[in-house]
């Protein structure tokens, strides 16, 4: 232990808790919105760097790399040297980085320098942000977590559409801006970081260092596999062989940690199943959370012809559901656990996805928008409960342990998203597009090249596509572009569906309750309180899911 008395939650003022609350809010806020920031701003990062399509990918997959692959080493690292000077090391680490990143050279050094400081700007989001959330589940008591945490992931979650939407208008002035945009909100984050009066006790434990190379090769290799399955093809020995080597190194990471006295990661935290259960539903519910904001903007831009500024508004209604949802999470979670509010949300967000995609191909945002707000809905409604039971159920382990955890499962599950959606968008759309390019008379070769260029959307490829159609044709070329992108992103939120629907199987998994304080437990006991019954859930999740299906098949047939 340290010699800094730790403050339970029941000697902090309810201002110093929800100061503590906003603060952390605000220190993370940066590494949400830099998620998606790069989106936006990536054409004019190609054409002033001259980088090429794939070094582009890697700019804006560089980061989550970074993140992914270090979360479960920071967790640790964060118990052992404190977590409030962890969140200002890795707010500082952050900045420094993506300062960098705006200040990037233009020539031979380039590709290295951007994607080299993305790479460690990742790694700062990975050491500030389960710092951050440990102080925030420390400044909390079990009663009061659940509506605390729905806030926090509420409005952090929220930033990630407000990265399109500031890139947007930022890279009106300069694409450097959407980096240096950072500096201001960085200060500002380490000076209400310094004020924050919640501590956690230090644990005076050696750092697993062989671990955390096992874990960081593991993950790192696994996801460029990943990541670089859409250019490389998934059938491909160096898609299949880094997928395959990072799988290895994670096993032989578990394997490893089991003989460690400090290990990176407790493995016997896995004994609890519904700790298990919950990260389960967070893996498969983020392989939609991040992919959405990609395709959505994608949807809106060149299929409803939205401006880029216009397109990151267009985002926010899938947060108008999230936001709202989340706090209705928040508080069943604090009534009755989170086996309830995780089944719901699973049914509400594939209800959400399958009935958008159905929609979609009307290619207009009245039809679809109803849909974005009940998908983010759903995700909004599960997503604090899962994170929160998560670390409350977890056993004779840290708060940044556990947040590394989960923030590893839920940023791999991202991962894998994007590389199993964006390979089939890109497949479909190329086979569409070139199966109508064939319609209007262009030869094979033409429409094989033609398709590959349209293809490229993130750097711009519509333009470019547009450039090698004759006048004449351009109208009606472009019309047809448009119905092929729709149904290809129509296929991905199905997938989406999908997806929700192997959460909704974990969420079942769960055995249901909540982690309550001594003192909630004696009072339950004396009341009687029979609000969390088998019955009782069984009955609402019926009367749901009969709703959800009604409510589906009216769509369906109209």
């Amino acid at each position: 232990m340290s010699g800094t008395a730790t403050l339970e939650p029941a000697t902090l003022s309810k201002g110093e808790r929800y100061f503590a609350l906003a603060a952390m809010v605000f220190v993370t806020s940066v590494t949400f919105i830099d998620m998606t920031i790069v989106t936006i701003a990536s054409p004019d990062i190609e054409k002033e760097l001259g980088i090429s399509d794939e070094a582009l990918q890697w700019v804006i997959n560089g980061y989550l790399l970074g993140l992914a692959a270090t979360f479960a080493l920071f967790g640790r690292v964060a118990d052992v040297v404190g977590h409030k000077r962890m969140a200002i090391i890795g707010t500082l680490v952050f900045v420094i980085a993506s300062t960098l990143c705006g200040f990037t050279p233009v020539g031979d050094i380039s590709t290295v320098w951007i994607i080299g400081f993305r790479v460690i700007q990742g790694m700062g989001a990975a050491m500030l942000f389960p710092a951050a959330l440990a102080i925030v589940v420390a400044s909390f008591g079990v009663g009061e977590r659940g509506r605390a945490l729905a806030i926090f992931f509420a409005v952090t979650g929220g930033f990630t559409a407000i990265g399109p939407l500031a890139g947007g208008y930022l890279t009106e002035w300069t694409w450097r801006a959407i980096f240096w945009v950072n500096v201001p909100i960085a200060i500002i984050a380490i000076i209400l970081t310094a004020f924050i009066k919640t501590t956690l006790p230090r644990k005076q434990e050696p750092i697993d260092w062989g671990g955390a190379v096992l874990i960081i090769i593991g993950m790192a290799v696994s996801i460029i596999g990943l990541q670089q399955a859409g250019s490389w093809g998934w059938l491909s020995p160096w898609t299949i062989g880094c997928i395959i080597v990072g799988l290895i190194f994670i096993a032989i990471f578990v394997k490893y940690e089991f003989g460690q006295e400090y290990p990176i990661i407790r493995m016997r935290i896995f004994a609890d199943r519904a700790f298990v259960a919950d990260n389960a539903v967070l893996f498969f519910a983020m392989m939609t959370f991040v992919a959405v904001f990609f395709f959505l903007s994608m949807y809106a831009q060149a299929v409803l012809g939205e401006s880029t500024s216009d397109s990151g508004l267009f985002l926010m209604w899938y947060f108008v559901g999230f936001i709202i949802a989340a706090q209705v999470g928040g508080a069943m979670l604090d009534r009755v656990g989170s086996k309830l509010p995780m089944i719901l949300g699973t049914i509400v967000a594939a209800v959400g996805y399958g009935v958008w995609a159905y929609q979609s191909t009307q290619m207009t945002s009245s039809a679809i928008v109803p849909w974005i707000v009940v998908s983010g809905a759903g995700v909004g409604l599960l997503l604090g409960p899962a994170s929160t039971d998560a670390v409350n159920r977890a056993i004779d382990a840290s708060y940044g342990e556990v947040t590394g955890i989960t923030q590893t499962i839920r940023n791999y599950g991202s991962a894998l998203g994007m590389a199993i959606l964006g390979s089939i968008m890109l497949s479909q759309f190329t086979s569409r597009i070139t199966d109508s390019l064939l319609g209007f008379g262009f030869s094979q070769e033409q429409a094989d090249t033609l398709a590959q260029s349209a293809s490229n959307l993130s750097s711009g490829g519509i333009g470019g596509f547009m450039a090698n159609i004759p006048p004449q044709d351009q109208s009606e070329v472009l019309s047809s572009m448009q119905t092929d992108l729709a149904q290809s992103i129509q296929i991905i939120t199905y997938g989406m569906a999908v997806m929700m629907i192997l959460a909704l199987l974990m969420a079942f998994l769960h055995p249901g309750g909540k982690v309550v304080s001594p003192e909630e437990e004696q009072k339950t006991v004396a009341e009687g309180a029979d609000q969390n019954s088998a019955g009782a859930l069984i009955k609402k999740l019926v009367i749901m899911a009969l709703i959800a299906g009604a409510i589906f098949a009216f769509f369906w047939f109209i």
